[in-house]
């Protein structure tokens, strides 16, 4: 997870493939960050989870919002993009964990816990993702399949 203020400053994050990006940003503010979550609930490896609460869904959204709530975000201006939650088998039939998928589950329940929405996604499919924040501007570029695209 990273979290900044600092207008000129883009966040990348690589290889989402069932992991997902969240990428939050505050326009006015001009405050932003970008959060890789690996795995969804972190009562799988509770000592995994208090090592590194970013690599959970239930533990690293909630820090990704505190940590830009603290550098002066407020709720209602939040701007929220996801993009990854990809199966990780040949085919999705054949994802027989559904990371990705249950990964986009978990976020989905805390941002209605949370009264969010979100802005817009990019979730799904067999491709692993590249995704970008511009801190500045709030522009989120998504590559994926060698073709590069706005959020």
């Amino acid at each position: 997870m990273k979290v900044s203020a600092e207008r000129g400053d883009l966040i990348i994050t690589h290889a989402l493939g069932s992991c997902l990006g969240v990428a939050v940003h505050d326009p006015v503010a001009s405050v932003g960050g970008l959060l890789h979550v690996m795995l969804p609930l972190s009562t799988i490896d509770p000592v995994k989870a208090d090592r590194n609460p970013f690599m959970f869904v239930d533990t690293g959204f909630p820090r990704l919002l505190i940590e830009c709530f603290k550098n002066g975000a407020q709720k209602q201006r939040l701007e929220i993009r996801v993009a990854g939650g990809a199966y990780s088998q040949d085919r999705e039939e054949n994802d027989f964990f559904q990371i990705g998928k249950r990964n986009l589950i978990i976020l989905r329940k805390l941002l209605w816990k949370n009264g969010l929405l979100l802005k817009s996604h990019d979730v799904g499919g067999s491709n692993s993702r590249t995704m970008s924040l511009e801190i500045g501007t709030g522009k989120v570029t998504i590559k994926s399949g060698g073709q590069m695209r706005n959020l």
